[in-house]
């Protein structure tokens, strides 16, 4: 199964190719490194995955690739979970519950987000 990263905090003007160069340049062998853009406009997320080469230790590399200045930016770097498919096979959903608080309905919780690719 390839190991992949999960690399965030990207500038946005980091391209796929940049960012498999940052990873080389830091000494690590990468297969293919994608920056996740908006589809309606393009811009990026601000994150992306790389699959590391055959033979790449991923906690080696997680070490050595977290908190690493690209473009001004620290990098977040993880193991990249795979996706979900135990809610139908669609996106997991964040947020969370509301309640009462002094007589007044509560407001919707914030939501995560899942690192997946």
């Amino acid at each position: 199964m390839p190991q992949r990263l999960f690399v965030g905090n990207l500038p946005h003007e980091v391209t796929d190719n940049e960012l498999h160069e940052f990873v080389s340049s830091a000494g690590f062998q990468s297969a293919s490194a994608v920056v996740i853009r908006d589809k309606a406009t393009g811009q990026s997320r601000g994150f992306g995955f790389v699959e590391l080469a055959d033979g790449e230790d991923i906690e080696r590399a997680i070490a050595g690739l977290n908190g690493q200045n690209l473009q001004g930016r620290r990098l977040t770097v993880n193991e990249a979970r795979p996706p979900r498919t135990d809610m139908g096979g669609g996106r997991p959903r964040g947020g969370g519950g509301g309640g009462r608080h002094h007589g007044h309905s509560g407001g919707g919780g914030g939501g995560g987000r899942r690192r997946e690719w």
